[in-house]
């Protein structure tokens, strides 16, 4: 009796098995219309409370993630044709994925925060990315990948400018100056500014009306930032607002690498090829005060290291690669509201009727633009 084993997506266009063959297919991007031309196989599948009798001219669609066995009773041929996955399920799975990174990402400002005052906005926005290399490096070792091909080191190059180096560093340098609830309200530019990026770089196509959504919540950003500003916009919300341009570049180039790298791929390249250009920079800034710092600063440099760098870059590039990049960044309407209630809950920061309005505004404005139509041009 033989076994054979096969993945989705590399399955040949038919089968032969002989009496007794055991065929084994893992279900992973897309289902699977199996037919049987010959012979009688019986099929079983995970998750499926009944087995199935396949005979000569019968033909069942397999769907679902759950493992499926055919041996065949007598000598079988079979035809297998891949289904490929529906627009909708790709959707509902990249809003699935980016809503997990937006939750992840929702406590690095305030992590950030804490960690700054006593590591410093360096060591806290640069070492992290040292850290995720690390973790980057060990994951890319066990698995033995070899380099992206030389076509990609741009865009990887591009994304670690964005979110390796840039979103970190400014961030971090924006919260020597203010409170992390009131750059939260800044990130709440973010969904609009990567659907720019989307644009240019995903080839993606917004309707009108999210444009005008985008420019509406630029202006209630600004307007926060001017009040709270006294008048007139401060540094910090200078570096905050070039943080998100630098996220938003980020966010897209990352999200067109995904389709071909992988989710995960993309960031752990990212990081490693950051690595040594970081590390010179890092080393200066590291100083014998920092032996003296809090375990919850610590904790705050493990967190935006080991999730906001690292893991949390799994899911939210694979769900902007599923689900379109405008359209997925959009859930990070979300964010700033969910970073005002870490940072009242965990920093005991107050967040004022001008705070929260400003968010609620821009959460009124973003949604529009998720319910706007967003095409893609072919390259």
């Amino acid at each position: 009796m033989t076994s054979r084993t096969l993945v989705a997506g590399g399955e040949p266009a038919g089968l032969t098995l002989a009496q007794g063959a055991l065929w084994t297919y893992l279900p992973g991007m897309g289902g699977l219309m199996l037919s049987c031309r010959e012979g009688t196989v019986w099929l079983t599948r995970e998750g499926d409370r009944e087995d199935h009798v396949l005979k000569a001219g019968d033909a069942l669609q397999v769907e679902g993630r759950g493992r499926v066995v055919v041996q065949a009773l007598d000598s079988a041929r079979l035809c297998l044709a891949p289904t490929p996955r529906t627009e909708a399920s790709r959707t509902r799975e990249g809003l699935l994925l980016g809503a997990l990174g937006v939750v992840a990402f929702s406590l690095t400002l305030p992590a950030t925060r804490v960690a700054v005052p006593e590591l410093g906005s360096t060591v806290v926005g640069l070492g992290r990315a040292l850290v995720a290399a690390m973790l980057a490096g060990l994951v890319l070792a066990v698995r033995r990948e070899r380099l992206p091909e030389r076509r990609h080191w741009m865009g990887l190059a591009r994304v670690a400018g964005g979110v390796v180096v840039g979103f970190p560093l400014l961030s971090a340098l924006a919260l020597r100056h203010m409170p992390a609830s009131h750059s939260a309200v800044l990130v709440g530019l973010l969904p609009a500014a990567t659907a720019v990026a989307a644009v240019f770089r995903a080839r993606e196509r917004p309707s009108w009306s999210f444009w005008l959504s985008a420019l509406a919540g630029l202006g209630c950003v600004l307007g926060f930032a001017l009040a709270q500003g006294a008048g007139q916009p401060t540094g910090g919300d200078a570096l905050m607002l070039l943080a998100v341009a630098a996220a938003a570049v980020g966010y897209a180039e990352g999200a067109v690498l995904a389709r071909e790298l992988g989710s995960w791929r993309v960031i752990c390249w990212a990081l490693v090829l950051a690595a040594p250009f970081l590390a010179p920079v890092v080393a200066l800034s590291v100083g014998p005060e920092m032996l003296s710092a809090s375990p919850l600063a610590w904790l705050g440099l493990g967190y935006v290291s080991a999730v906001s760098m690292f893991l949390g870059f799994f899911a939210w590039y694979r769900g902007l690669a599923l689900g379109g990049v405008a359209r997925v960044s959009q859930l990070q309407l979300a964010q700033p509201l969910l970073t005002l209630g870490w940072c009242a809950l965990l920093l005991g920061e107050p967040v004022g009727h001008g705070t929260l309005g400003a968010a609620v505004l821009v959460l009124l404005c973003v949604f529009t633009g998720v319910r706007s139509r967003v095409r893609v041009t072919p390259r």
